[in-house]
This record gives C-alpha cells, structure tokens and sequence, in this order.
C-alpha cells in the first residue's frame, strides 16, 4: 500500500492506496473552510499552524485503523507542488519522518496530476473501524478490474481542471503523458468565485455560496435577468483563460448598490457572474473541440475543486454531447484537494521507481517543466 499527503492549500488529508488495484483503502481529510471563512479566503499562516495540528490527528486516528502495523506500506507519497510553500512544508516533513521511520522510499507528487488521477479512484472496500486482515484485502481487490486497463480505456482524453488555484486544458494520451494545452492568464475560475462571495459578504469557500444564491435567485425570480457581466476574451479565439477583468467587473457592480445588500442583489449578481464566468468556460472548450489538438480526443473530462460546479458540469455535459465526446467526472468526494488522489497518482510513479531521495525532495509553489510533456 502506499500511504499518501495532502497539505498544498486549506485540506489536511491522509489515505491508503492499494498499489495492485488501486483500491482506497483508507481516506480521512480534516477541512480548515471555518477557521478561513471570516477572512474571506486562505489565510497562509493559519493554514499552516492548522496542518501541524491535524495532520497529526489524522496519522493517529490511521494507526488506530491499521492496528500499529505499517508493514505493508511500501511507499510514502505526497504534495510537493504546486501550492502554499508553508503549508506543502508541513505534508513534507511528516512524509520524509516517516518515509525514514518505516525505511521505504519516498515520491514527490504534483497535486495537478493527482486531480486528474482522481478520475480513477476506487472507493469500493467496506468503511471498518479497523482495517481487515490483508489477506482479506487482497481477495476483494483481486476481483477489480485491472486498474491500467481501465485507465487506457479513457485514452486519449481531454481534461479541464478547475480549482481555486488553476484553469487548464490537458490532454492525456498515455498513462502519465499528459500535456498542458491552455491556461489562465491571470485568476483562476474557482478563486474567481471566492473573490465574488468576499465581495458580496458570503464567506468562505465560495464557490458552492455563489452557486448557492444563483440558483436560489432563477427559482425565486424566473422572470427576472440577473445582472449582466462580459464574457471574458469574448473576441479573442486564442486557447486561454482570463478572469481578472470579470472579477473588476463584480466589484464595480457591487459598489453601485445599495447596503446592506438585498438576498435579490446577491442572487442576481451571483446567477449574472456565474453565467458569464461559465460562458467562458464553454467558449474555451469548445474551441479546443474544435482544434488539431482537440478534435480527435473521443473522451473528455472535468476535474479539480470548481468541477463540482452544477451549472459548469451541465453546460460542458450539453458541449460534449454535441462534439460526440464521452464525459467523464470525477466522484463529488474527490473533486476538491485530497490525499486519496494523491496516492492514486503515485501508483504510477512507485511503479517505475520514481522516487525522490530525501534529501532532495523540496515544495515548490509552481509546477515544474518537468511535470508535463512539452
């Protein structure tokens, strides 16, 4: 098994991975959205403190689990990058302590390939207060589907990734052969939406917040329009993101209105930011369809915190269908940071013995060249 961490932003988390089949074997994360939710996003040092408490409590509650017998954990994996340098150091320095006290090898991931990982994570062994006797597990996960074999069926697939920190298009044309095809100027989709609801007063995180009212207004006001905000890059036919300028665009609008804001204005901008905001979305994908790099991927998928969106899913389900592309999401419980697509990632990283010695593994904020194929 491979013990995985996750610590790059607000998520303390831990799982247990199956290597043969891919199986979860174990999966707790600790949110810190509380302790953030007055201050309007992520507050680094508080992060941080935070993951030096919980990250603890999490290891112990895995030890309960697993009876004290780490015999079978022959890997340790975990974020490096990209993310919060103060708070991927704190998932670094209990990964190389125990990476040194089990005597296994450790491997460095990067969380953009765990979100994308999180496509095939295999949530299918019974919850147990304690973990069954090996042997036990290795009789249920003989009984799963190869797990290479179900990751090549979705080959070559086309990926959008949207989180608080990243707006991508990438393409996958092999296990671990993933490309980087369009991004972000500026923002991202997802911190866009945080930086809405700070704006309007709603807390953190805000993406289901936004969501929240924009649905809450259309159903209240169906005969209503709700505020009307650009399409970014509306005229601009190039494979990038920008949310900077619709970001401005809110805060404008708010400072017209009247305080303290009305549930209608709140609504009504929200249902107007996350419209055009998704329009923009479905502009960019639909131009990747459309393009050399594009055109012939007969799967695509969404992934990454934000793609738990309802409005973006549904718009880009509607997109696929007329491109003849098989849409793909990953489960809810796995869209946002988390340990048990870390280790899912690093399957195929312990399989080729790509591991990192510990005096060489470092954080770093960015993804490195050498993380996706040019």
């Amino acid at each position: 098994m491979i013990l995985s961490i996750e610590s790059s932003c607000d998520d303390s988390s831990i799982a247990l991975t199956h290597i043969d089949s891919g199986i979860l074997i174990y999966h707790l994360k600790i949110s810190q959205d509380e302790a953030h939710s007055h201050y309007g996003g992520v507050v680094p040092e508080i992060a941080s403190r935070l993951h030096c408490q919980k990250l603890p409590e999490i290891l112990n509650k895995l030890a309960l689990f697993v009876n004290d017998d780490f015999s079978h954990i022959k890997a340790i994996a975990v974020t490096t990058r990209p993310g919060l340098s103060v708070t991927l150091i704190e998932g670094l320095m209990m990964a190389k302590a125990l990476s040194l006290s089990l005597q296994v090898p450790l491997i460095c991931v990067n969380h953009l390939k765990g979100h994308i990982y999180s496509l095939f994570i295999r949530d299918t062994l019974p919850h147990l207060p304690k973990i069954p006797p090996y042997a036990e597990i290795q009789a249920l996960t003989s009984t799963q589907t190869d797990l290479e074999s179900t990751i090549t069926s979705h080959l070559p697939l086309g990926i959008l990734l949207v989180s608080g920190g990243h707006t991508q298009i990438l393409s996958m044309r092999g296990i671990d052969v993933i490309s980087i095809i369009a991004q972000s100027l500026d923002d991202s989709f997802g911190e866009s939406f945080d930086k809405v609801a700070k704006y309007l007063g709603l807390g953190y995180p805000g993406g289901p917040l936004v969501e929240s009212y924009a649905a809450e207004f259309m159903r209240l006001y169906p005969h209503d329009t709700p505020h009307s905000f650009p399409v970014p890059l509306l005229h601009n036919h190039q494979l990038e993101f920008s949310f900077s300028g619709l970001k401005n665009a809110v805060r404008i609008a708010t400072l017209t209105l009247e305080k303290p804001f009305s549930q209608k204005d709140i609504g009504s901008i929200c249902a107007g930011f996350q419209k055009s905001a998704c329009e923009h979305i479905v502009r960019k994908v639909r131009l990747f369809f459309q393009s050399n790099e594009g055109r012939d991927l007969p799967h695509f998928a969404i992934v990454g915190g934000a793609s738990a969106n309802t409005h973006l899913r549904t718009a880009l389900a509607e997109l696929c269908k007329k491109y003849n592309k098989q849409l793909h999401l990953a489960p809810l419980a796995f869209c946002a940071d988390n340990a048990a697509m870390i280790g899912m990632a690093a399957i195929w990283q312990y399989t080729s013995n790509d591991f990192t010695p510990l005096h060489e593994a470092q954080i770093a904020p960015k993804s490195l060249p050498s993380d996706f194929c040019i």
